[in-house]
C-alpha cells in the first residue's frame, strides 16, 4: 500500500514538474504550427533577430528572406509573417521560419485560386525527372514536360526564371502535392485569339507569324491562334524544292492572307505576294537570241533549269543543250549550282516560261567543218565504230563522218570490203557531201582513187550491144562483167526470145556473150542487159536489110539469105 502511494505521489510530482517547467519557459502549444507577424530587432551575421509577441525572441536564418545568390533585404523595424516551427532549447528561444510561413500562405491563397478555376503565377526554377519545379509564390508545384507548352519544346531555357500564368490540374495540401499546367494557359489564349482572328480575317490582310511545322509540300505558320498554310509555291518566286530551304521551325515570317474559306477556316498564305513579281515586263528584259549568263538550279530528266535572276528560271530542253551528245542526261552535260552561258529562244509571260538553249551559244561543228573541210578534200581519223552498213571515223572530239561500205571499194562488194576494216584502225577518206540541217558528213574511201571503171563508164550507152563474161549462174538470170570493170545482170526473161531457151543454166561461168544495155546506173556502176532484145532487134534489122514478111519469104529464109551473104562478103 505504502509503495502505490508513493508511485502516485512521484507521478504527480513529474506532472507538476512539466507544467512549471513549461510555465517557466513560457512555451504555449497554441501558437506551434501558426503563422504569426513579428518585429525585426536585429541582425546577426546569419539570423535575424524578431519579437513575435510571446515571452522569448525567436530567429530566423537571413537566406530565406532573399533567393539563393541574392542578398536579402530585411532591416531592424521591419514586420514580417512568419512560421512558429518549435522552441529551439530550454532557453526559450523559438524556431521560426519565413520559408514556411510563405508557403502557408501560398497554399491559403492558391486553394482558393483551385476552387474559382483561376490562374495563378510562377516561376519555372529547376528540372526533375519528368518535368519541371515551379514556385508558386513560395509553394512548390510540379509542371510535367507534356504540359509546358502546345507543341514540344526543344529548349526552355527561355522559360526558366520567367514569371507567368499557371492553371492548376490538381493538388493535395496534406501530401504537399500541386500540378500545374501552363498548356492550359496558352490554349485558352489560343482559342481566344483564334475567335478574334477569324472574325476579322479577309483576303488580303497581311499578318505576322511563326513557322509552326515544316512538311514536303509547305509550312504551317502559327498567326496567334489559328494556323495557316504557307505552300511551299508561295514562300518566294524563285524555284524552292523544298521549304526548309527558306524557313526554320519557329522563324518569324509575315505573310499575306491569299485565300480564306470561313466554313472549313481554312487559311492560305503567301510570303512572295509582298514581294515585287520578277517577271512584270521580262519579255523586254529578256528578248529572244539574246545570251545571258545564268545559275542552273535544277536538274530533271528533260532538262535543266537556269535562274536567270532571283524568281526568273528558264528551261534549257536537252535537245539544246549539245550539238553532239544526243540522249544523254542531262546531268552528264551540267551540274547544279553551276554558272552557264546561255541564249533566249521563246519567251511565254502567260505561262511563266522562257525556253533556252545552251548549245546555241557555241559554233555548231557542222558548220565549222564545212567551213574547214570542202567537199573533196581529204581527212583522216581513227574508225570509231563499225555498223551492218559501214563505218564511223571520228573527224574531232564531237563528230563523226560516215563511210557507207558501196564507198569503201570500186572492186568489191560492200560486206567484202568492211572485212579489211577494223575498230581503232587510221584511215583516210574524201569528203563527199555535208549536211549542216541534218547534222551528216559523208566520207568515202574508194574516191581517194580513180574510178577505172570510168572510161568504161562514159563510153557505154543506153541500146548498144556489148559482149559480155558470165560471172555468175542464178536462178533469176546471171551476172556478167563488161570490159571486166563494169557488172551487169540480164534477167532470166531477157535470157532469149524462145521461153524455153530462158534457162540460165544454159550458160557457163566464163562463157561470153552478146547483149544489149538496157539502162545505166552510172552511180552503182551497175548495167542491165539483154540478150532477147538484141535478137529482136537483129530479127528486125534482117527483115528491113534482105527481105519483107509481105514478100512471101519467111523469116528463116530471109535469115538463111543474111548468113549466107554474111559469109560471102567474109570470103571476098
Amino acid at each position: 500500500m505504502a509503495s502505490a502511494t508513493t508511485q502516485t505521489a512521484d507521478h504527480f510530482r513529474g506532472e507538476d514538474f512539466a507544467s512549471l517547467l513549461d510555465e517557466t519557459l513560457g512555451r504555449d502549444s497554441g501558437f506551434d504550427g501558426s503563422v504569426v507577424r513579428g518585429r525585426v530587432v536585429r541582425l546577426t551575421d546569419d539570423y535575424a533577430i524578431v519579437d513575435v509577441g510571446l515571452k522569448s525572441e525567436g530567429r530566423v536564418a537571413l537566406r530565406e528572406f532573399a533567393p539563393q545568390g541574392v542578398k536579402p533585404e530585411v532591416k531592424p523595424g521591419d514586420i514580417v509573417e512568419l512560421y512558429v516551427e518549435r522552441y529551439e532549447d530550454r532557453d526559450g528561444s523559438i524556431v521560426l521560419s519565413r520559408e514556411k510561413a510563405r508557403r502557408e500562405e501560398a497554399w491559403t491563397s492558391l486553394e482558393k485560386a483551385f476552387e474559382a478555376n483561376q490562374r495563378v503565377n510562377g516561376t519555372i526554377y529547376g528540372r526533375v525527372k519528368g518535368g519541371f519545379t515551379v514556385d508558386l509564390g513560395g509553394a512548390m508545384a510540379f509542371l510535367p514536360g507534356s504540359q509546358v507548352d502546345i507543341r514540344p519544346v526543344r529548349d526552355v531555357s527561355p522559360l526558366m526564371g520567367v514569371p507567368q500564368p499557371f492553371q492548376i490540374l490538381k493538388m493535395d495540401r496534406a501530401r504537399g502535392n500541386i500540378v500545374v499546367s501552363r498548356r492550359a494557359v496558352l490554349e485558352e489564349t489560343r482559342a481566344e485569339q483564334r475567335s478574334e482572328l477569324i472574325q476579322g480575317l479577309t483576303e488580303g490582310m497581311i499578318l505576322d507569324g511563326v513557322v509552326k511545322n515544316i512538311t514536303d509540300y509547305g509550312a504551317f505558320v502559327d498567326l496567334g491562334g489559328v494556323d495557316g498554310l504557307l505552300h511551299v509555291t508561295d514562300i518566294a518566286w524563285k524555284r524552292i524544292n523544298h521549304p526548309s530551304e527558306a524557313l526554320q521551325i519557329g522563324q518569324p515570317v509575315r505573310v499575306q492572307v491569299i485565300r480564306f474559306n470561313p466554313e472549313t477556316q481554312r487559311i492560305s498564305l503567301g510570303m512572295k505576294q509582298l514581294e515585287a513579281d520578277p517577271w512584270e515586263n521580262v519579255a523586254l528584259k529578256y528578248p529572244p537570241g539574246a545570251r545571258f549568263t545564268g545559275r542552273v538550279t535544277n536538274i530533271t530528266d528533260y532538262g535543266a533549269f537556269v535562274e536567270l535572276e532571283p524568281g526568273v528560271e528558264g528551261l534549257v530542253h536537252v535537245s539544246e543543250m549539245s550539238w553532239t551528245k544526243k540522249n544523254v542526261h542531262p546531268g552528264k552535260i551540267v551540274a547544279t549550282s553551276q554558272e552557264v552561258d546561255v541564249m533566249v529562244l521563246d519567251v511565254d509571260s502567260a505561262k511563266r516560261r522562257i525556253s533556252l538553249g545552251l548549245k546555241q551559244v557555241q559554233r555548231n561543228p557542222w558548220e565549222q567543218f564545212a567551213e574547214e573541210h570542202k567537199v573533196g578534200s581529204t581527212v583522216e581519223g581513227e574508225i570509231r565504230n563499225i555498223t551492218e552498213f559501214g563505218l564511223f571515223i571520228g573527224l574531232s572530239a564531237d563528230i563523226d563522218g560516215m563511210v557507207h561500205m558501196s564507198d569503201l571499194s570500186w572492186d568489191e562488194p560492200g560486206e567484202e570490203a568492211m572485212k579489211h576494216y577494223e575498230k581503232g584502225q587510221v584511215v583516210k577518206a574524201k569528203v563527199l557531201d555535208v549536211d549542216v540541217e541534218k547534222e551528216r558528213i559523208s566520207l568515202g574511201i574508194k574516191q581517194l582513187q580513180e574510178d577505172p571503171a570510168a572510161d568504161a563508164l562514159a563510153s557505154v550507152q543506153k541500146g548498144s550491144i556489148v559482149t559480155c563474161t558470165v560471172t555468175a549462174v542464178q536462178t533469176n538470170g546471171i551476172e556478167v562483167k563488161v570490159d571486166d570493170v563494169l557488172t551487169g545482170f540480164i534477167r532470166r526473161a531477157e535470157l532469149a526470145r524462145d521461153k524455153a531457151e530462158q534457162r540460165p543454166e544454159r550458160f557457163a561461168v566464163g562463157e561470153r556473150v552478146d547483149a544489149k544495155i538496157i539502162s545505166v546506173d552510172r552511180a552503182a556502176r551497175k548495167l542491165a542487159l539483154t540478150i532477147k532484145g538484141r535478137e529482136v532487134e537483129e530479127d528486125k534489122q534482117a527483115i528491113n536489110e534482105y527481105g519483107s514478111a509481105d514478100s512471101g519469104a519467111s523469116l528463116g529464109d530471109i535469115l538463111g539469105a543474111a548468113i549466107r551473104r554474111r559469109n560471102t562478103d567474109g570470103e571476098d
